[in-house]
């Protein structure tokens, strides 16, 4: 910047959603150092503890080091606590396809993206299906 030469560099960050029927978690994923937090407190406190697997489900799958230089700082709302808990998994593995392909190269992208489609689709795509209106009468 010619205006400003002291200005720190703009920060690499993207931010990505996921869904879960009605839950919705946002992600904002930035350069950082390992940090994990979802509303705030560590994902060690998420409780039902039988669900923080399927939260480190992508972070097992592609190896710590590759979560090492980013920081997740996740919102979640609405939906019930599975709900949720896919939604975050699906933010997670969002947003680092998303870091990788803006900041990173488009083959480390492709080379995520494909460990994580072949363990689960739904951890990059949404899972459309809604709950039906209940019908009356017999």
């Amino acid at each position: 910047d010619i205006m400003n030469p002291n200005k720190a560099p703009p920060i690499q960050s993207v931010q990505v959603f996921g869904r879960k029927k009605t839950a919705t978690a946002v992600c904002y994923c930035k350069q950082g150092k390992g940090l994990l937090k979802i509303n705030g407190s560590p994902v060690d406190q998420l409780e039902p503890q039988m669900l923080r697997e399927k939260v480190m489900e992508p972070i097992n799958l592609l190896g710590k080091d590759r979560f090492a230089a980013v920081d997740m700082r996740i919102r979640v709302k609405g939906g019930g606590k599975v709900s949720q808990i896919y939604a975050i998994r699906q933010a997670i593995a969002k947003s680092l396809v998303a870091y990788y392909q803006k900041y990173e190269s488009e083959a480390l992208k492709a080379e995520i993206k494909q460990i994580l489609q072949a363990y689960d689709r739904t951890l990059l795509v949404a899972d459309s299906r809604r709950m039906e209106p209940k019908k009356f009468g017999g």
